[in-house]
C-alpha cells in the first residue's frame, strides 16, 4: 500500500513486545493463542532481554514466527526521540502491535508519540502483573508515563479483577478502552491422568508426597520461600520446580542450608497438562501474581492448593481452598498449610475436586479465545481474520 501498511489482503502480521520470553503466565497465553491460530497469522517477537526466550520452545511448528532483535532498536533505555521514532517506523510495518507489562511502555509510548503523524497499526497493551521491584508498592513515575503511554492504546487488557481496579483508579483508562478477560485453559486436557514419566528424570521418593509449582525462576516468585516453608516437611514431602529463570543457583543453595535434598528442577517443559497431575499439592510462593494460569491448571488438575494471598488468588480458588492461601511473607502460616493437607488425604482429594469443578465452570479456554479474537480482529477491522469466522 501507498503508506507502507501491510495490505487487508495478506494474512494478519503481529509485533509483539516483551519485556522477557521466558515461559510465565503472559508468555504461555500468548503463545497458546498463536498455536490455536496457527497458520492464519504472522508474528514477530521482542524480547527486550534477548536471552530471555525459553517460551519459543512452545510455538507449534505451523506457527509463522521470527524473533528480528539484530534488526531492531533496543526496547529498553532512557526516553529518546530518536529511538521512539525507529520503533515507530519498524510498527508500520505491521497490522497490530501486542504489548506486554511494563517492560514493553517505551513501544507504547512511540506509538503515542508518532500515531498521530504516521499511519501506524492499532496497539493493545497487556498488563497481567508487576516484577519484584512494584510488589509492595507501584512507582508514582510508572503510574504517570503509563497514563500517558496508554492514551492512544486502542484497548488494555487486564486478566484479574485487582488489575482492572487499578487501571481505571490509578492509571486513569477509561471503560471504553479497558478490556478484563479472565485466564483460560483447555480443562478437558487436565482429565488425563499423566504418564508416570511425564516429567524427564523425575523419580517420586517413596512415602512422600509431591509438591509441584510452574513458575519463572525469578525473584519475584520468591521460590526460596517456597523451599523454607517445605523444609519443616521434608522427610514428607519432594518438592518439584518446573521453570527457567535466573533464580535457579539461589533456590538451590536454599535447599543445600536447610537439607532439603529431595527436589528437582527440570527446567522448562512444554504443556503443563501432561504432568502436573502429578503432583498431589499444588504451591504458590509469589511477592506478586495477578490471575496465574498456572493456579487454573492446577485446579483443573484437581489440586489442592497453597498459596500466598497475592492478586486474584483468594477468589479463584475453590471456598474450602481458602484456608490454605496464606498471607504473603508469613512462612509458618505456609508451612501449617502444609502440615493440614499431609496429614488428611481426604482433605485433599475433597478440595481436588472441588477446585477441579471451579475450573470447568469458569475458566474454560474457549471463552478466553473467542474473546482475545474478537478483540483483536476488531482492532484490525478484520472480523474472522484470526478466528476463521
Amino acid at each position: 500500500m501507498a503508506d507502507g501498511r501491510p495490505s487487508i489482503l495478506h494474512r494478519p502480521s503481529i509485533l509483539h513486545l516483551h519485556s522477557g520470553f521466558d515461559l510465565g503466565g503472559k508468555e504461555a497465553r500468548a503463545v497458546r493463542l498463536m498455536n490455536l491460530w496457527g497458520g492464519r497469522a504472522r508474528h514477530s517477537i521482542i524480547s527486550a532481554d534477548p536471552d530471555a526466550l525459553g517460551a519459543a520452545k512452545a510455538i507449534a511448528p505451523d506457527v509463522e514466527c521470527d524473533f528480528p532483535h539484530d534488526l531492531l532498536p533496543p526496547l529498553h533505555g532512557l526516553p529518546e526521540p530518536h529511538r521512539y521514532w525507529r520503533w515507530a517506523q519498524v510498527m508500520r510495518r505491521f497490522d497490530l502491535v501486542l504489548s506486554y507489562n511494563w517492560g514493553s511502555m517505551d513501544g507504547v509510548m512511540a506509538h503515542r508519540l508518532f500515531s498521530p503523524f504516521m499511519a501506524l497499526p492499532p496497539l493493545i497493551h497487556h498488563e497481567d502483573g508487576f516484577n519484584a521491584d512494584e510488589a509492595e508498592r507501584l512507582k508514582p513515575k510508572r503510574n504517570h508515563f503509563r497514563r500517558l503511554a496508554l492514551a492512544r492504546a486502542h484497548a488494555l487488557v487486564v486478566p484479574s479483577q485487582r488489575l482492572q481496579g487499578i487501571a481505571r483508579a490509578v492509571w486513569r483508562q477509561p471503560e471504553k478502552r479497558l478490556h478484563m478477560i479472565a485466564n483460560g485453559i483447555d480443562v478437558d486436557d487436565y482429565a488425563r491422568p499423566p504418564a508416570p514419566d511425564a516429567i524427564p528424570g523425575f523419580v517420586r521418593s517413596p512415602g512422600k508426597l509431591v509438591v509441584g509449582t510452574l513458575a519463572g525462576l525469578r525473584a519475584v516468585k520468591n521460590l526460596p520461600r517456597l523451599v523454607r516453608a517445605v523444609a519443616p516437611h521434608r522427610d514428607r514431602l519432594h518438592l518439584v520446580i518446573v521453570g527457567e529463570g535466573p533464580e535457579r543457583g539461589a533456590i538451590l543453595e536454599q535447599a543445600r542450608a536447610l537439607g532439603v535434598e529431595d527436589i528437582y528442577l527440570p527446567g522448562f517443559l512444554p504443556d503443563p497438562s501432561h504432568y502436573v497431575g502429578l503432583f498431589d499439592i499444588f504451591a504458590l510462593s509469589s511477592d506478586s501474581e495477578q490471575f496465574p494460569i498456572s493456579l487454573v491448571e492446577a485446579m483443573a488438575a484437581g489440586l489442592p492448593v497453597v498459596s500466598t494471598d497475592v492478586g486474584d488468588v483468594r477468589s479463584m480458588v475453590a471456598d474450602a481452598n481458602r484456608d490454605h492461601i496464606v498471607p504473603v511473607g508469613d512462612e509458618a502460616a505456609m508451612a501449617d498449610a502444609f502440615a493440614r493437607l499431609l496429614a488428611d488425604e481426604g482433605l485433599r482429594a475433597r478440595i481436588g475436586e472441588e477446585n477441579r469443578r471451579k475450573a470447568r465452570a469458569d475458566y474454560r479456554e474457549a471463552d478466553m479465545v473467542r474473546r482475545y479474537a474478537a478483540l483483536y480482529e476488531g482492532a484490525m477491522g478484520r472480523p474472522g481474520a484470526l478466528s476463521g469466522s
